[in-house]
C-alpha cells in the first residue's frame, strides 16, 4: 500500500457551529444585523453562519479549523467581524491551491424568522468569497420546539463546500 497520498481534485468540507442566544448582543448572521431582542454569545461577533462557512472551506482543504486560525483566547479576535475571519480563511483555501465550487447551509433557528433576510447574507457571502450568488445556497429552519434551540436558546448551522483543485 502506498502512501503517497494525494488529494483529489474535488474536496467536500463540513462545518458547524452553534452560538447561545443572549441579551445585550447583537444578533449577526451573514455580515447581515438582524434586529432582535437578543444575539449571539462569543467572542467576535458569534456569526455562526460565517464560522460555520469558513470551517466547512478550511475542512475541504484540509487546513487547520477556525479555533486554530483565529482562538478565542487571542485579543485581536474580539468582537472582531466574521467577515474579516472568511476572507482570511479564503485566502488560505486560495494559497492552498483550490476554488470553490459552491457553498451550502442551513441556519437552525426557532426564532427571529430568518427567510427575509437570506438574500442580502447571500449577497455578503458571495462578494467575500469573490464567487457567483448562485454558488451560495443558504436555508433557514426551525428545530420544530424540540432541544435547546427549539426553545430559542441558541442557533446553529450546518455548512458544506465543494472546493476544485486549480
Amino acid at each position: 500500500m502506498s502512501t503517497n497520498l494525494t488529494f483529489p481534485s474535488i474536496r467536500i468540507g463540513q462545518g458547524y457551529d452553534v452560538h447561545a442566544l443572549v441579551a445585550d448582543r447583537k444578533l449577526i448572521l451573514g455580515g447581515v444585523h438582524i434586529p432582535y431582542a437578543k444575539g449571539l454569545l462569543g467572542h467576535s461577533d458569534a456569526d455562526a453562519l460565517l464560522h460555520a462557512l469558513t470551517d466547512s472551506l478550511l475542512g475541504a482543504a484540509g487546513l487547520n479549523d477556525i479555533g486554530q486560525l483565529f482562538p478565542d483566547t487571542d485579543p485581536q479576535f474580539k468582537d472582531m467581524d466574521s467577515r474579516i475571519l472568511l476572507k482570511a480563511a479564503l485566502e488560505k483555501v486560495q494559497a492552498a491551491g483550490f476554488q470553490i465550487g459552491n457553498i451550502d447551509a442551513t441556519i437552525i433557528c426557532q426564532s427571529p424568522k430568518l427567510a427575509s433576510f437570506l438574500p442580502e447574507m447571500i449577497k455578503n457571502i458571495s462578494a467575500d468569497l469573490v464567487i457567483d450568488a448562485s454558488q451560495v445556497n443558504l436555508k433557514a429552519k426551525t428545530n420544530e420546539s424540540l432541544g435547546h434551540l427549539g426553545r430559542g436558546e441558541g442557533i446553529a448551522v450546518h455548512a458544506v463546500a465543494l472546493l476544485y483543485r486549480v
